[in-house]
């Protein structure tokens, strides 16, 4: 049987999945998570948390913009003040930034523009 490109590409994604995997970041973001999931309404303030970012990252009212980024940086830094809730968002960024690493690596080798 003969491997189409597709699926060499498929394996070798799976082979970096698993890499990920296997990372300290990917395992801290996970033990982090764990460790927030066992506290759902902690967990539902960092989504709120993620959501409203979100939000001021993508509004369109600059008038505004940065006296709401003002008072939601002050919320997040008093917020940040539990234990639980740094590790996880430290943990949560160091996986991010793997990620947008690798996707940026991909991008540029396949010359994507």
């Amino acid at each position: 049987m003969k491997i189409t490109s597709d699926e060499n590409v498929n394996q070798a994604v799976e082979q970096m999945v698993q890499a990920i995997r296997n990372t300290d970041a990917y395992m801290e973001y996970r033990r982090q998570l764990g460790r927030i999931k066992e506290q759902p309404e902690l967990k539902a303030q960092i989504d709120r948390f993620r959501q409203e970012n979100f939000e001021l990252q993508n509004s369109a009212q600059a008038d505004e913009l940065f006296d709401r980024t003002d008072e939601f940086s002050r919320r997040l830094e008093e917020f940040r003040k539990n234990p639980l809730v740094d590790a996880f968002l430290n943990a949560e960024l160091d996986f991010c930034r793997m990620i947008q690493e690798i996707n940026g690596k991909i991008v540029e080798a396949v010359n994507f523009e």
